[in-house]
């Protein structure tokens, strides 16, 4: 990883799409970048905590997504430039620091880079699609489709905010971020690492009636940003055999376009449009003038498709769209669906075998690392209660596995943190037993007003934190009570910090203890907390 901080311009790199963000933020002088870890945007986090020192710039690994957000929004009120970086579930908690932002603005820059995960492959939440957020905040947004687009969309993205002194969003696909691909390196500005707050009481605070001047600023920025789009050589038009047909597509959508063009030996005009929002809306028009058909190739919910059939109802009243008629809202777009969508579309007859589709891969469940300690606790739990008399609460990291054969410990899952929550709830309303599984980067996370709910309304689920030292499932980052920190805040003193009267800290390999505690924990009248200690075995001693 060294060499991605290479300043020899001209020099050529394989890199991740992650990876070249990454170079982008360089190139473009970023100067403080916050995360927290989330696949498939993990590797940006990872590798610039190895590299920051080096770079000379400021790196965290958050709390969490919201507080990464905050974090960066206040470097950026000082004048640096910051990129702050999360998966499609961080915006959701994020968001609620993204908005006032987008209409106090920036002094200096920010880029936002969120990653969605079509089909889940590092997901178990939802299928989630972030483009609603983009209207929700009115942020300018770009979507590259390979590593070198990462890189410069990147690096427009720093040149928009500087500009306009407001947060961009860079988004990106599992297929995007995990792609490779050789990159050209430009060289990289010299960071700048310090900064200054000048105190301006309507610079930066949101309140009435301030805030609704601000948002017809954000507006009118907008409208501007709409102006330089038009006039963007990353929305452009591949030009095709004219027969009045077009696609219009974008991300890695684009790269499965071409490839089913090229596999059809079809010659359609394409739009590719790197601006999700604002849409260079005269481009596009003027593509779709002229036709008579047109395909929106996109992922998940159509979106694009909506916005092309808005702008056909001023030029072209008769077009016909397809898009969500002939690809599938779920699941992420595949090659073959494109080549069997555009074939349908150009009314072209193409043979696919479908058995050749389906690759009968050796099926193996998924399971916990030899050696995991989660192992151990779940047999001790099961050695301590009635399986079938307990309600089992489950959270976001490796100890969802909990919910698979074996153990199938694992009744309801929902988000980060929820596991408390839900699990306050379910108590409130019933007798009947439960236990509630919590890792201790997502207590940290979400955790810690989940517990305080329950204290301060009086239930009593027994909640076991999984205290292996690490942020496991996306890459062993630290965290505030991984022994790697060194600032170190002790679960067990924040945990009595919130009045938990009942608190036991136990290794699960001895068995003896942690059955019994968990025996005497499940029936007490008030909330109770078992911490299960033990590292992870890809924690450094």
């Amino acid at each position: 990883m060294e060499k991605i901080l290479s300043n020899k311009k001209g020099e050529k790199l394989i890199l991740l799409g992650n990876e070249a963000v990454i170079r982008g933020a360089l190139e473009s002088g970023v100067g403080f970048v916050s995360t927290y870890p989330g696949t498939p945007a993990s590797e940006i986090g990872n590798v610039f905590f190895k590299i920051h020192k080096e770079a000379g710039v400021y790196f965290e690994f958050s709390v969490n997504e919201k507080i990464a957000m905050e974090a960066a929004v206040g470097a950026a009120f000082s004048g640096l430039k910051c990129l702050v970086a999360m998966k499609n579930f961080g915006l959701n908690l994020a968001i609620e620091a993204l908005l006032p932002a987008m209409y106090t603005g920036v002094k200096g820059s920010l880029v936002l880079m969120v990653s969605d995960d079509p089909s889940c492959w590092s997901s178990a939440q939802s299928e989630e699609n972030t483009r609603p957020y983009v209207y929700l905040a009115h942020i300018p947004t770009l979507e590259p489709s390979d590593p070198q687009e990462c890189k410069e969309f990147t690096k427009l993205a720093f040149a928009l905010s500087d500009k306009f002194k407001i947060p961009i969003m860079v988004r990106l696909t599992t297929r995007v971020s995990h792609q490779q691909q050789i990159i050209t390196l430009d060289e990289m500005k010299k960071p700048q690492a310090r900064g200054e707050f000048v105190k301006d009481v309507h610079a930066f605070v949101t309140m009435p009636p301030r805030v609704l001047e601000m948002k017809g600023e954000l507006l009118e920025k907008v409208e501007k940003i709409k102006v330089l789009s038009e006039k963007s050589s990353i929305n452009r038009v591949i030009k095709g055999k004219k027969s009045g047909l077009g696609i219009i597509t974008s991300g890695i959508s684009y790269m499965y376009t071409m490839e089913a063009l090229k596999e059809l030996k079809l010659d359609i005009p394409i739009f590719k449009t790197g601006f999700f929002y604002p849409l260079p809306e005269k481009k596009i028009k003027n593509f779709i003038s002229g036709l008579k058909k047109v395909l929106v190739v996109e992922e998940l919910e159509p979106y694009l498709e909506k916005e092309i059939a808005i702008l056909a109802k001023d030029v072209n009243c008769k077009l016909k769209i397809q898009g969500h008629d002939l690809l599938t809202p779920i699941g992420e777009r595949k090659p073959e669906q494109v080549i069997v969508a555009i074939a349908k579309f150009a009314g072209k007859k193409v043979a696919i075998d479908s058995t050749k589709l389906k690759i009968e891969a050796p099926k193996r469940k998924p399971q916990f690392c030899p050696g995991c300690p989660y192992r151990i606790l779940f047999e001790d739990i099961k050695k301590a209660v009635n399986v079938d008399e307990v309600i089992f609460g489950g959270d976001i990291g490796c100890y969802m596995l909990a919910g698979t054969p074996p153990y199938l410990l694992q009744d309801y899952l929902s988000c980060m943190g929820s596991s408390i929550g839900i699990a306050h709830g379910i108590k409130k309303i019933s007798d009947q037993k439960l236990i509630t599984f919590i890792g201790d980067s997502t207590f940290f996370h979400s955790g810690l007003p989940e517990l305080a709910n329950t204290v301060f309304n009086g239930s009593n689920p027994l909640i076991i934190i999984l205290n292996n030292g690490t942020t496991a499932m996306t890459g062993h980052q630290p965290h505030p009570g991984a022994p790697a920190n060194g600032n170190l805040i002790k679960i067990e003193e924040v945990v009595k910090a919130m009045g938990v009267k009942n608190m036991k800290i136990v290794d699960p390999v001895n068995q003896e203890e942690t059955v019994e505690t968990i025996k005497d924990f499940i029936n007490k009248k008030e909330v109770s907390v078992i911490i299960s200690r033990r590292p992870c075995l890809f924690v450094k001693k």
